[in-house]
């Protein structure tokens, strides 16, 4: 299959910004194609649409350079092909929102154009638990323990933290109580950390009383 150019990519976005009623010319000054409908009052700002054979930093800045001119600007860019790519072409519709672009793909062998994103101001949803989650985070954790950029598996949480406690004082009084545990250490999921036994440093000695392992003792991870 010859590679796509982005002059292919016009023909049928003319036709589809023609068939809403605009009148469509390319190459307008630094505008790929530029719109208008004649019926819009004189004051109208123009719909832009910029033109790649794909999505990259550079579509995105001259996107984000005609939205000093409109707030109608669009981004045409083939139709992907495959999971892979639809997956990627979705996170960058994601990003388009989040600046105001609009987003268009372009299936050149049936000439046809599909809207996935019309140019609009982004107001982000806040995810109010995550949100929560990540100040206790913050707050329940002692110090800075961790150096930025840290894999997860290496960082130092305020779970591990809670554990540590836990261990420790296990370690120095012997085989205890959760409830005593918790009220030594100030850790209130004493009992549920030991019972989780995410380190593999607890074992269940009886109802309610925990000791702890061989590795548990050296405070090593499993």
């Amino acid at each position: 299959m010859p590679r796509i150019l982005e002059t292919d990519l016009y023909p049928p976005v003319k036709a589809h910004f023609v068939a809403l009623g605009y009148v469509v010319k390319a190459e307008v000054k630094d505008a790929d194609v530029m719109a208008m409908h004649p019926d819009a009052p004189d004051d109208t700002p123009p719909v832009i649409i910029e033109l790649k054979t794909g999505f990259s930093l550079i579509l995105l800045h001259q996107a984000i350079a005609r939205q000093s001119i409109t707030d109608q600007v669009y981004v045409a860019v083939p139709r992907w092909k495959g999971r892979a790519a639809w997956k990627t072409f979705k996170g960058n519709i994601s990003l388009c929102k989040r600046l105001g672009v609009g987003v268009l793909s372009v299936n050149v062998d049936e000439g046809t154009v599909q809207v996935h994103n019309d140019p609009k101001p982004f107001k982000p949803r806040k995810n109010t638990k995550r949100k929560d989650v990540l100040l206790k985070e913050f707050d329940t954790r002692i110090g800075d323990p961790n150096i930025g950029g840290t894999p997860g598996g290496g960082r130092v949480t305020s779970y591990r933290q809670d554990a540590e406690k836990c261990r420790s004082y296990i370690f120095e009084n012997g085989a205890s109580k959760a409830s005593e545990v918790a009220k030594a250490t100030g850790v209130e999921r004493a009992r549920a950390i030991m019972a989780a036994n995410h380190y593999q440093w607890f074992e269940r000695v009886s109802k309610g009383i925990y000791g702890i392992t061989e590795l548990g003792a050296k405070g090593e991870n499993p």
